[in-house]
């Protein structure tokens, strides 16, 4: 299995050993490698027919390199910061620009999100990530690990979303947020709320949504 690391916070280095060691990639994400790599080009995000014409009905776009060999190779993409996520048998729910890198032996899908997807512009699907194995997920600074239980949900705004996993439910709500409540936000706001029991990963900088900076 190919082994990950992170060399400071926004470098992954992934070291695989032959054979059938693989890991699917952002296309374009590889800095560097040593060693003996094959790089092949995959489309629709590797999940084959049916993720693609879905990928293209819904507008969301996710190009990717699988990469065999033997050394190591180096991945980072515009400076972001990296983190690190190993499933075990759990299903990661990531948007697709903030997906890196994911071991080749987890499966990669999509799931209907609803208004939320609408929301930001991004098509009414989002990527899965599920088996064992690990992920490397990118975030405009550090990202922030939320814990959501019950009786306790949390509401995050959509700009600022990038992952999730366990026994979570989620809801797209148009509301109030610190941007418009002084006076600095434009358009209507929204906000995700999840409840359950679970992990939400957010980063501390907003993407541009259809309905402004919120």
């Amino acid at each position: 299995m190919a082994q990950f690391r992170l060399e400071g916070t926004k470098v992954l280095a992934v070291t695989l050993g032959g054979g059938s060691d693989a890991v699917k990639a952002k296309n374009g994400a590889m800095v560097a490698y040593d060693g003996q790599m094959a790089f092949k080009k995959m489309t629709g995000g590797g999940e084959g027919l049916r993720g693609m014409v879905t990928r293209r009905l819904t507008g969301e776009q996710m190009a990717v390199m699988e990469v065999k060999g033997q050394g190591t190779c180096y991945f980072a993409d515009r400076a972001s910061d990296i983190s690190l996520v190993r499933l075990n048998g759990e299903k990661l729910h990531v948007e697709a620009s903030n997906l890196l890198c994911t071991d080749a032996g987890l499966r990669t899908g999509t799931t209907f999100t609803g208004l939320r997807g609408a929301s930001q512009g991004n098509g009414l699907f989002t990527t899965t990530v599920e088996g064992a194995g690990e992920a490397a997920l990118m975030s405009d600074g550090p990202a922030v690990l939320l814990r959501v239980t019950h009786g306790m949900p949390l509401q995050v705004d959509p700009g600022a979303y990038i992952a999730h996993q366990g026994n979570l439910r989620q809801t797209f709500q148009s509301g109030v947020t610190f941007r418009t409540f002084m006076g600095e936000g434009s358009g209507e706001s929204f906000q995700i709320r999840f409840e359950g029991d679970g992990l939400v990963y957010v980063q501390p900088s907003e993407r541009n949504t259809v309905g402004g900076d919120v």
